[in-house]
């Protein structure tokens, strides 16, 4: 007896459902690898070692006497004066084609070698003591120094370690004097943390006299915080300087007089109309108070 047609359309639809239900029941299969049918092993690759960073130039004196690593924010103006130098002489002793290009980490010489007497760029001579082992080269005749470009006198010796002796008591004392008008009242004492000076009021305009003889061996605003600055050399212990001033009437490698007018007293870099002055001694500032005549 044939089967009515619809009854054989039901039953194949129930196979078709049925063999649908198995397909998605039916475990996943893990595709077959794929072979490398070239017969060539890739070896992996090597390991890159990281390359050490280059040694920034001094590297080898960082906490030598003598030495100085220089920070962030630092300038070759701020380092000399932190150091008690000349700015020029740093640049000359550390071979720097451009002394505003230096690095955070850099080891600059700021106190000068030991091989012989230097006349220094602001005229001042350093006859630092080598150890007594050592053998120096004489000295040029003094005739060499007056013939030489900025008077700069170095006689061919040996590199040697810095070693200059303490400054004895009563060695390089300067009679200083004060950098302005008597009439002019003090602001602001000595503080070494927050005030490296003394600041000391005025009108736009007073004079502002050099405290001692000495050489002027800055004079510009390229020191952030001290507007139109002027710092002047007295000899290898002592530098003054005079800070926010309105106009500069010197100029870098200019000997000086005491009581000589320098600048006039302004408000550059500052609130108010006056002098921060500082004394500083071997670099280090010290309380001009204690230095300056009574008033």
């Amino acid at each position: 007896m044939q089967m009515p047609r619809s009854r054989r359309f039901d039953l194949a639809l129930a196979l078709v459902a049925s063999a649908l239900l198995g397909a998605c029941a039916s475990p996943s299969r893990t595709p077959a690898p794929v072979e490398d049918r070239t017969g060539m092993r890739v070896a992996p690759a090597p390991a890159v070692a990281t390359p050490e960073p280059p040694k920034l130039p001094g590297a080898e004196n960082a906490g030598k006497p003598g030495y100085y690593t220089v920070k962030p924010g630092d300038t070759i103006i701020r380092i000399g004066l932190e150091n008690g130098q000349n700015w020029r002489d740093i640049a000359r002793w550390n071979n720097l084609d451009n002394p505003n290009l230096i690095e955070t980490g850099q080891v600059l010489r700021v106190q000068p070698p030991v091989a012989a007497a230097v006349a220094t760029a602001d005229g001042v001579v350093t006859r630092p003591v080598a150890p007594a082992s050592a053998s120096t080269a004489p000295l040029p005749p003094a005739s060499a120094a007056a013939s030489s470009p900025r008077g700069t006198v170095t006689a061919a010796a040996p590199t040697l370690p810095v070693n200059t002796p303490p400054v004895a008591p009563g060695d390089d004392e300067v009679n200083f004097a004060w950098p302005t008008g008597s009439g002019a009242a003090v602001l602001a004492g000595f503080d070494e943390q927050k005030n490296k000076g003394v600041d000391i009021g005025g009108k736009v305009g007073d004079p502002v006299l050099a405290a001692a003889d000495g050489r002027v061996v800055y004079a510009g605003a390229g020191l952030r915080g001290y507007g139109n600055l002027i710092i002047l050399k007295h000899n290898n212990t002592y530098l003054t300087a005079y800070a926010h001033n309105q106009s500069l009437l010197v100029k870098e490698d200019q000997a000086v007089r005491k009581g000589q007018k320098i600048a006039e007293m302004g408000s550059s870099d500052t609130d108010r109309v006056k002098l921060h002055f500082e004394i500083r001694r071997q670099g280090k500032p010290v309380d001009p108070t204690r230095y300056l005549p009574p008033r």
